[in-house]
């Protein structure tokens, strides 16, 4: 990928020497400033884009936790690197998601209390992220490199089904 002008460079683990506390400071203090910071608020068509606090582990956000780690089971989840490391990408991909190398569309995720729906953004098929349509505002919900061929084809797949089917804006 040649990454658009406006993305932010990668914190490459190995510049910490190996030192995992202090790497994931480095990217929780990313994290705050990009999401926390209330002079930098991020909106999203409009709306606040805003992140869980609770239930948080270490006395950092659930979604940090969330955004850094992967797995299925909640409890069970590994801090993944190459997550670690385009934290910054998030922010930067939401503020241009009018790029042409962004694809953006909308989808439902049946959850618990029924359907959840959301607003994908994918950076030239390498890094998406999923933001929540809730009623005053957006939640980010996740984000997570999209370097597995299956997931790329059915994300792909989905996205021109929506470009198809003609979109129901969310608002």
């Amino acid at each position: 990928m040649t990454a658009p002008h406006w993305l932010p460079e990668i914190i490459p683990f190995g510049d910490y020497g190996g030192d995992w506390n202090r790497y994931l400071e480095v990217v929780y203090d990313c994290f705050r400033s990009d999401f926390k910071e209330r002079s930098r608020q991020l909106t999203f068509r409009g709306r606040p884009v805003s992140t869980r606090y609770h239930p948080a582990y270490e006395n950092k956000d659930y979604s940090f936790w969330h955004l850094i780690q992967e797995g299925q089971v909640e409890e069970d989840r590994t801090p993944d690197l190459r997550r670690c490391e385009r934290i910054r990408w998030i922010r930067a991909i939401i503020e241009n998601a009018s790029d042409p190398s962004v694809k953006v569309w909308e989808n439902e995720r049946l959850k618990d209390r029924g359907a959840d729906r959301r607003v994908i953004l994918w950076l030239e098929e390498e890094f998406l992220v999923v933001l929540g349509n809730r009623r005053n505002y957006w939640l980010l919900v996740t984000a997570y490199t999209t370097d597995r061929a299956n997931r790329v084809e059915k994300l792909r797949k989905e996205y021109e089904a929506y470009k198809q089917a003609g979109p129901a804006t969310l608002r």
